[in-house]
């Protein structure tokens, strides 16, 4: 190691992630601190944390990220509670390993469609039927959301016509899709933002492809029909004054205080599991060394194994009604 090169701490062996809201992130005596509105310091250990979340009302110094690359600590600012995801710091420790895999996944047709029954499975409690391919996969898991808007439409008394939304003209919508669009919206920033914090990519989707965030809406499907949508129905069953902001904020606590970004991240490792069974690393990695290299080499990995999420995480109730072949076009759009 050259003199005036700044030790790394390995991924595995770090604080998984560290959130700041309203204070001044900045450089003093060499050593990354969060000043907040009285004045107070608080040291930050900048190379022991993986992932440096920034919430809205903070400011950081040129020489404060400076340090934070020299550490290898990922910086992403979010919104309140991880609703937004507005931009990324260069990549933190994660090492390439998760990237080819991901994409080793996604270009093999059999892995794709393993990971995409596995997130069938996931999403509605019960194992896609077989022989099924990818397009007819999305017409089924079509015909059960459109199941679930309607029985939510029922159980909170919210008139329902289908989902119509056009980015372009936001004011055209009618209340309830507005309130899902900002709700879909306050998922998406959360999962993208896993997303980097794990060292995938966003854009190399399995069941929706072709675009940058095609990776978020996969892993946000999870999620949506169970967290997300309620949300929404609910909001707009109560009438409250500024629906679309209530909507945010209701969010923003809900993952807060289940915990939600510590269970996206495992998540994913075990849909991504589903395609490759024997878990042999990718080629590429032959020649690498071997503390870059290792899969385990995450902070969210303890000897080798997937952690288990906190005890107030937990995996949504399943309400969907069986599934019906139609075909539908989906809900991947981005908002």
């Amino acid at each position: 190691m050259k003199p005036y090169d700044v030790p790394v701490m390995p991924l595995k062996s770090r604080i998984a992630y560290f959130w700041v809201e309203r204070g001044c992130v900045e450089v003093v005596d060499s050593a990354l601190v969060v000043v907040d509105k009285n004045g107070v310091r608080a040291p930050l250990p900048i190379g022991a944390l993986a992932v440096l979340l920034l919430e809205p009302g903070t400011t950081v110094t040129h020489a404060a990220m400076k340090l934070c690359a020299e550490s290898r600590t990922l910086v992403i600012w979010v919104g309140e509670g991880g609703v937004r995801l507005y931009s990324a710091g260069k990549e933190g420790a994660a090492n390439s390993y998760k990237l080819l895999r991901q994409a080793r996944l996604a270009l093999n047709d059999r892995c794709r469609l393993a990971v995409a029954r596995e997130m069938y499975r996931v999403r509605f409690g019960e194992a896609a039927p077989q022989k099924r391919s990818i397009e007819q996969l999305r017409g089924m898991e079509g015909a059960r959301v459109r199941a679930r808007y309607r029985a939510l439409s029922e159980e909170y008394n919210v008139p329902w016509t289908g989902r119509d939304y056009d980015r372009s003209d936001w004011a055209s919508q009618d209340l309830i899709n507005r309130a899902v669009s900002a709700a879909n919206s306050c998922l998406y920033g959360l999962c993208h933002a896993a997303i980097l914090m794990a060292g995938y990519s966003p854009a190399l989707g399995f069941i929706h492809t072709g675009y940058p965030l095609a990776f978020v809406h996969d892993v946000a499907d999870l999620y949506k029909m169970e967290i997300a949508t309620p949300v929404a129905f609910k909001v707009v069953a109560e009438n409250r004054d500024r629906p679309i902001r209530a909507v945010r904020h209701e969010l923003r606590d809900r993952f807060r205080r289940e915990g939600l970004l510590e269970g996206i991240i495992p998540d994913i490792e075990k849909v991504l599991k589903a395609g490759e069974p024997d878990a042999r690393l990718p080629e590429e990695l032959a020649g690498a060394r071997l503390d870059e290299a290792a899969p385990e080499d995450a902070a969210w990995y303890q000897d080798g194994d997937i952690d288990v999420p906190p005890k107030h995480w937990r995996v949504p109730e399943k309400r969907y009604p069986e599934s019906h072949p139609t075909v539908d076009k989906g809900d991947g759009l981005p908002f």
